[in-house]
Parts: structure tokens; C-alpha cells; sequence
């Protein structure tokens, strides 16, 4: 999914840049969702400076030289002065408050050191890693290149939860809690792929020998019985009813 946002940003931007934007967002998420919320706020940090970068070259046609110290109140100033018309509110305004709530919690807020004793670094990063999804989402969305249905398939799939039980490598989609049982095995497949889903012969190659004899048997069964997958002769995609399901029995989950 990176590899295609990453088409579509470079087209328009500096690519160290772009790299910088998917790299700190991809170890944003990754540290996150393996516990380390403060990492992952470090990374934020990173990429809010990337981003901001890219909203000047986007406005401007230049940017302040990675490595040099970035004045984000002068780069916010400066946005949100450009004349309404001339660049579209989600640049001017939207996504540069953005990215000073995500800053500002990065680089203001101590979270070993508030005086009630509770540790707000849970909540603190959940609403960080929340506000990259739709950063990045606003910037495809603001930017793309492409039909209006491929830029929506992207900005789908980029709000849709990373899945923590899943490792990727490769397009070889791994699932790491050999407890599941095969429609759950799927499900949890399913959940990752987003609104692009999966053919028989994916899910095949994905899920253990010992699933493939009763795989297409299981797969009528989300589909038909539990209203858990929806199969549109080609490909199969999870609906909101088994996303709903997924969390409820927290299959994401590394076990």
C-alpha cells in the first residue's frame, strides 16, 4: 500500500521528502503497535517535519533544506495567509494544525512527569498515529494523480488499522498466532488487505497447509452464512460486520 502512496507523492514532490514522510510514518505505526508509544511519537516528530517540508514545496516551490532547523510557526503563518482559492483549505489550514497537534505532543508534552500520576503515553500516541492516517490520507486525497475511485481505494486502505498479528515479507502475508482457527485465520487476512482485498488463490497461498482442504468450504461461510466477507466473483473483501467481529475477539493482537 506505501509503495503506491509513495508512487503518488513523488510525482509531485522531493523525493528524500516522500521517503522521509513514509519512512517515519511506517516506523510510527510499527513502533506503536509493538508497545513502544514513545518511539513512536519520536517518529511523528519526524514526520511532521517532512511533511511540513512538503507543504511548502507544495505552496511555495521550495522548502527548507532537510537538516536545517525547521520554523514551523512561520511555515503555519505563512499557510494559513496564502489567499483562500489559491491553494485548498486542507493545505492551508487542516492538515497544518495537524501536524502542530501532533508536534506539539512530541515536543512539549513530558509524559514521565504529570503531576496526577497516570502515564497518558497509551492515549498520547493512539491520537498521534490517528492523526498520520489522515494526514497522510488528506495529502493523497489533496494530490493524487490518478482516477478519483484508485485515490480513494488508497486513502481506504490507509485508515484501516495495521494489523499487528500479520508480517509481511514480501506480499507473503504471515499470520503470527497459530492458535486461530482457519476462519478466523482469514479474517484476520482480510482485515489487513482493506478495501483490496484478496483472490481464492492469496488466501490459498497465505494460510497454513493443514486450512487449504476446507479453505473454500470456510470462505462461503463468511461470505453466506456470517455476512462476515463480501465476494464479488474475483475477489474477496472483509465488511464492516467482520471487521467488527475481528476486533470484538481482538484476533489483531500478538499472542
Amino acid at each position: 500500500m506505501l509503495e503506491r502512496v509513495k508512487s503518488q507523492l513523488s510525482s509531485r514532490f522531493n523525493a528524500a521528502l516522500v521517503d522521509e514522510l513514509l519512512s517515519t510514518y511506517s516506523e510510527a505505526k510499527r513502533n506503536f503497535y509493538l508497545g513502544g508509544h514513545r518511539l513512536a511519537e519520536v517518529e511523528a516528530g519526524r514526520f511532521c517535519e517532512a511533511a511540513f517540508r512538503i507543504l511548502e514545496e507544495s505552496t511555495a516551490g521550495s522548502f527548507t533544506p532537510i537538516g536545517k532547523m525547521l520554523d514551523t510557526d512561520r511555515v503555519i503563518s505563512r499557510l494559513a495567509n496564502i489567499p483562500r482559492g489559491a491553494h485548498p483549505d486542507s493545505v492551508r489550514l487542516h492538515i497544518p494544525r495537524a501536524l502542530r497537534l501532533v508536534y506539539d505532543i512530541r515536543n512539549q508534552r513530558d509524559a514521565a512527569h504529570l503531576a496526577d500520576g497516570i502515564d497518558p503515553n497509551l492515549q498520547d500516541a493512539t491520537l498521534v498515529v490517528s492523526t498520520l492516517d489522515w494526514i497522510l490520507a488528506e495529502l493523497i486525497r489533496v494530490y493524487h494523480n490518478i482516477p478519483a475511485d484508485d485515490a480513494q481505494r488508497i486513502v481506504e486502505d490507509l485508515v484501516t488499522k495495521m494489523v499487528p498479528v500479520i508480517q509481511d515479507f514480501d506480499g507473503f502475508l504471515k499470520v503470527l498466532n497459530p492458535s486461530l482457527r482457519v476462519s478466523e485465520h482469514c479474517l484476520v487476512l482480510l482485515y489487513n488487505r482493506g478495501g483490496q482485498g484478496a483472490t481464492f488463490e492469496d488466501l490459498r497461498s497465505w494460510v497454513r497447509p493443514t486450512m487449504r482442504g476446507n479453505l473454500q468450504r470456510t470462505l462461503t461461510k463468511l461470505v453466506h452464512e456470517k455476512d462476515f466477507a463480501h465476494f464479488d466473483g474475483t475477489t474477496y473483501c472483509i465488511t464492516r460486520r467482520g471487521e467488527a467481529e475481528v476486533e470484538r475477539q481482538r484476533l489483531l493482537e500478538l499472542r
